[in-house]
């Protein structure tokens, strides 16, 4: 006789778990000159840094050679770095 599998009910907020855990590795495990410039970047918006201007340029550029150049990310983790960070999206970043 052939057993069934037990269907476990998933609940609503697995889906939103697992996108905001694969969203917060997308910030650790990066190559060390994009962790550095993203590190830089972060404690320039927490500070109201000056410089925030060439920060942001860094993290861009460091970005675009990790997934151009280096394919040490991957398009979608680019594009979410950028989205984050670059275009708005972590202007209240702080973590």
């Amino acid at each position: 006789m052939k057993k069934e599998a037990k269907k476990i009910p998933v609940s609503d907020k697995a889906p939103k778990k697992e996108k905001e855990l694969r969203e917060r590795s997308y910030e650790n495990g990066l190559p060390e000159y994009l962790q550095h410039d993203l590190d830089a970047y972060k404690e320039g918006l927490k500070n109201g840094s000056s410089l925030l201007d060439c920060l942001w340029g860094e993290l861009y550029g460091s970005i675009n050679s990790a997934e151009i150049s280096d394919g040490t990310i991957t398009q979608e983790h680019a594009d979410y770095l950028r989205k984050k960070f670059l275009w708005g999206g972590g202007q209240n970043e702080s973590d």
